[in-house]
């Protein structure tokens, strides 16, 4: 049993490396469907918004309100907005933000292409001289890796004015002063790191959503099965980025 289930993970991660190979000898070749692509990112990134703004709100108001505690305790609540906005912006509000974006948009596009397939409207594209691949996949997969970062980047600057609310719930403190602190400790290499694992986590959500949608199988359950699945593969490849994120950057450290 236990064997079995290796080889559909061995086999499942090979079709979807082959997959993202495919999807770079295409995605770079003429013809280019630029109209189809801006149209991704605007439903992708108009479709996110509401959430990610939200929960960026609540991340910043709640890690500040349950880290002043502590520091207080220590003598240390001077320090609240410049750690809790390195912590923020390094780690937490990229991870949660894209796990939301694996949640809202992998369950999205491994539905709406899953549908497309068992409908086979693919089969019509191809048949009409279209390539199914280059206006579905490519398309979607690029404005993914292009939403996900700036949806992140939005998230961490609602966040950081979530953590100015937090800490004048205990204290009164100006938003110049609290900008000051902010950054005086967040600098340029705590953004980038930040900006880069971005990019992948939005490759990964919008290669493996895809994938899943592209190659659904039995009908309209299967539909259901490729929505389920790109979101739990997606999460579990957000993780796996992110620590090897955090491996590379610990490295680059001590080098």
């Amino acid at each position: 049993m236990k064997y079995a289930a290796l080889k559909f993970f061995l086999l499942e991660t090979g079709n979807i490396f082959r997959f993202a190979i495919r999807f770079f000898k295409e995605g770079f070749k003429p013809r280019y469907e630029f109209a189809e692509f801006l149209k991704q990112c605007y439903n992708i990134g108009n479709t996110s918004l509401p959430i990610v703004t939200t929960t960026g709100l609540i991340m910043g108001l709640v890690i500040t309100i349950q880290s002043h505690p502590a520091m207080e305790a220590f003598g240390t609540e001077s320090w609240l907005p410049s750690i809790v906005s390195v912590s923020l912006v390094r780690e937490i509000v990229p991870v949660i933000t894209a796990l939301i974006c694996a949640g809202k948009i992998g369950s999205s596009i491994g539905a709406e292409l899953g549908s497309m397939k068992v409908t086979e409207q693919i089969d019509s594209m191809e048949v009409s001289g279209t390539n199914p691949f280059k206006y579905l996949v490519v398309t979607r997969v690029l404005a993914a890796t292009l939403m996900v970062p700036l949806l992140i980047v939005l998230s961490d600057t609602i966040s950081l004015y979530g953590a100015f609310i937090g800490v004048n719930i205990n204290q009164i403190i100006s938003f110049h002063l609290f900008a000051n602190q902010v950054f005086q400790k967040l600098s340029f290499g705590d953004v980038l790191p930040s900006v880069i694992k971005a990019l992948f986590f939005g490759f990964a959500i919008g290669i493996i959503g895809c994938y899943k949608g592209y190659n659904t199988q039995n009908g309209t359950e299967g539909v259901g099965k490729a929505a389920n699945s790109a979101v739990v593969i997606s999460t579990f490849v957000v993780f796996f980025i992110d620590l090897i994120a955090a491996q590379i950057a610990d490295i680059l450290h001590i080098l």
